[in-house]
C-alpha cells in the first residue's frame, strides 16, 4: 500500500490512477480514499487521478493526540500529498468535509490550484446554526466512541440527505454504508471534534472568498438543506465561483447521480482548460431587475 508521510510524521493512504494533468480528490467525513471511484473510472481516461484517505482512516494512521486533527492539517495533509507526488499544481475535487478542505486551499495555496471543485460544503456555516451544528458533532464523536462506528452508521447513513441516495440505489448505498460501519471510532471520533466541530464558519471569511481568482465551481444537491443557503453565499461572494444544483439530489452527490457529477466537472475542467472559465461581471450583482434603474 502505497503511503506519504506528512509533517508531523503521519501516514497517509495514497492511490494514483491514469496520466495527464492532476486531480486530487478529497473524500468527505462518512468516505474514504474508495469514495471517489466513480470518479477515478470515469477521470482517468484523461488525468492523473489522485485519491487519499485522510488522517484518521485507515489504511491511513490514526493518531491519537486530538491536537493532530484540525482544518488547517487537513489543508497541509493535502498539500502533503501533493507534494510528495512532485505535484505543482492541480485540480483538487472536494465533498463536504473535503469540500472545505478544498475551498480553503483556495485560500491559502492558490498557486497550488489550476482550479476548485467545492461539493456539497456548508454544514454549520450559518452564524445562526453553529451552536446547533457543534454540539451535534459533539454527540456523534462521543457516539463513535462509545457505540462504535458500525452502530453509528445504521443512523448516519440514514440522515436527511443521505436517504436519496438510498432510494436511488439501495445497493451503492449498502456499500456507502458499509464503508462507514469499519471506519476507525477514534479517528472517527476525534475527525468529527477536531475537523468538523472546530473548522471556522464560512461567514467569517468572506473578505478572503472576495479575493479568490482561482476558477471555483460550486456543487449541491437540491435536497442538502444544509449547504443549499451557504453554498449560495459562496456563489455571491466568490467572483469566479459557478453554482451547479442538481435536482432531486442529497449529500452524497458524487456516489448518488455518478454521472450527472461527472459530466458537470467535466464540464467546468474543460472551461478552466480552455480560459473560457469567466470572472462574474459586476453588473450581474445589481438589485435592478432590468438595469433601467
Amino acid at each position: 500500500m502505497p503511503k506519504i508521510e506528512t509533517d508531523d510524521g503521519v501516514q497517509l493512504y495514497v492511490e494514483e490512477t491514469g496520466t495527464g494533468f492532476p486531480i486530487l480528490f478529497v473524500h468527505e467525513f462518512a468516505g474514504d480514499h474508495r469514495s471517489w471511484e466513480p470518479q477515478v473510472r470515469h477521470f482517468s481516461r484523461t488525468h492523473r487521478c489522485i485519491t487519499y484517505s485522510a488522517r484518521g482512516y485507515p489504511p491511513s494512521d490514526v493518531p491519537t493526540d486530538p491536537g493532530a486533527y484540525s482544518q488547517q492539517r487537513a489543508v497541509a495533509d493535502a498539500i502533503a500529498v501533493l507534494d510528495a507526488l512532485s505535484v505543482p499544481k492541480a485540480h483538487v475535487v472536494g465533498l463536504s468535509m473535503g469540500g472545505f478542505t478544498a475551498l480553503h486551499l483556495v485560500l491559502r495555496h492558490p498557486s497550488r490550484l489550476a482550479s476548485a471543485v467545492v461539493a456539497g460544503a456548508g454544514y454549520g456555516a450559518q452564524p445562526e446554526r453553529q451552536d446547533a451544528f457543534r454540539e451535534e458533532c459533539h454527540a456523534t464523536a462521543d457516539a463513535f466512541e462509545t457505540e462504535g462506528a458500525a452502530e453509528v452508521a445504521k443512523r448516519y447513513s440514514v440522515g436527511p440527505a443521505r436517504v436519496q441516495f438510498q432510494n436511488k440505489n439501495p445497493h451503492g448505498w449498502a456499500e456507502f454504508a458499509q464503508a462507514l460501519a469499519e471506519h476507525s471510532n477514534l479517528g472517527s471520533a476525534l475527525t468529527m471534534r477536531g475537523v468538523q466541530a472546530s473548522r471556522p464558519s464560512l461567514y467569517a471569511l468572506t473578505d478572503e472568498l472576495k479575493a479568490v481568482t482561482t476558477p471555483v465551481l460550486i456543487v449541491v444537491g437540491d435536497e442538502d438543506e444544509g449547504c443549499l443557503e451557504p453554498d449560495l453565499m459562496l456563489k455571491r461572494t466568490i467572483p469566479t465561483a459557478g453554482l451547479a444544483i442538481l435536482p432531486q439530489t442529497g449529500h452524497t452527490a458524487n456516489l448518488e447521480e455518478p454521472a450527472l457529477f461527472n459530466s458537470t466537472i467535466d464540464a467546468f475542467l474543460t472551461s478552466v482548460d480552455r480560459n473560457a472559465w469567466r470572472t462574474r461581471d459586476p453588473r450581474s450583482l445589481s438589485t435592478s431587475t432590468t438595469g433601467m434603474k
